[in-house]
């Protein structure tokens, strides 16, 4: 049997595992860089702010995504209690998204504007203050460590050779946004901005995906 004779060398069927894998891959990822809802920004989304660019950097350097994702799911239990489900257009500035599934602590991925900058201080210093049940650790410190304003412009520019839309005047403008300003600062500005701007419009003008 011709199976047999695969399946008694191994290099042979690896590599053949390795084409099937690939082929399906292809045939599930290609035609999704086609579809203008998945490459084309959503309604409202733009790049983000220098102090919200660092902000998203700060999260992921304290590993945030460990605890919370962004991802809300089209389940009916999910979006009533977090909102509209995610859609691939909000992530298109993203490098990389931020989607996750490790649910410790709520997902975050509407939390823009729920909150004041306020509470979020108070949070982030000690979550406990603002909600006793909590085990989410506090994160004193970025209130004492300010951004570098060199580094914030240089992320920009490698974003924008990356097709990110950044303009020259956001690049030139980058140093005096962030100066003197701290990472809690920073992180803040990039929670505000987790929200629903709207969902991507079909030919018709009737919402993507909509029966």
């Amino acid at each position: 049997m011709k199976h047999e004779l695969v399946e008694k060398k191994i290099a042979l069927m690896g590599a053949l595992i390795a084409v099937v894998i690939s082929v399906g891959g292809l045939v599930e990822i290609a035609p999704l860089y086609m579809q203008s809802s998945v490459i084309e920004p959503s309604p409202g989304i733009k790049p983000y702010s220098a102090l919200a660019l660092e902000g998203r950097d700060v999260y992921v350097r304290e590993g945030c995504y460990n605890c919370h994702s962004q991802m809300v799911r089209p389940l009916p239990a999910e979006t009533e209690r977090y909102g509209h489900y995610s859609i691939a257009g909000e992530a298109v500035y993203d490098h990389p998204f931020q989607f996750g599934s490790k649910r410790t602590g709520p997902d975050l991925a509407r939390v823009g504007g729920r909150y004041t900058d306020e509470w979020h201080r108070i949070h982030l210093t000690n979550p406990r203050d603002v909600v006793p049940e909590s085990n989410m650790p506090g994160f004193p410190w970025l209130a004492e460590r300010t951004l570098d304003p060199a580094g914030t412009q240089t992320k920009m520019q490698a974003l924008q050779k990356i097709g990110v839309p950044y303009t020259a005047e956001e690049i030139a403008a980058a140093p005096e946004a962030v100066r003197n300003r701290t990472e809690m600062e920073a992180l803040i500005a990039y929670m505000q901005g987790l929200k629903f701007y709207g969902e991507p419009k079909a030919a018709d003008g009737s919402a993507k995906g909509q029966k």
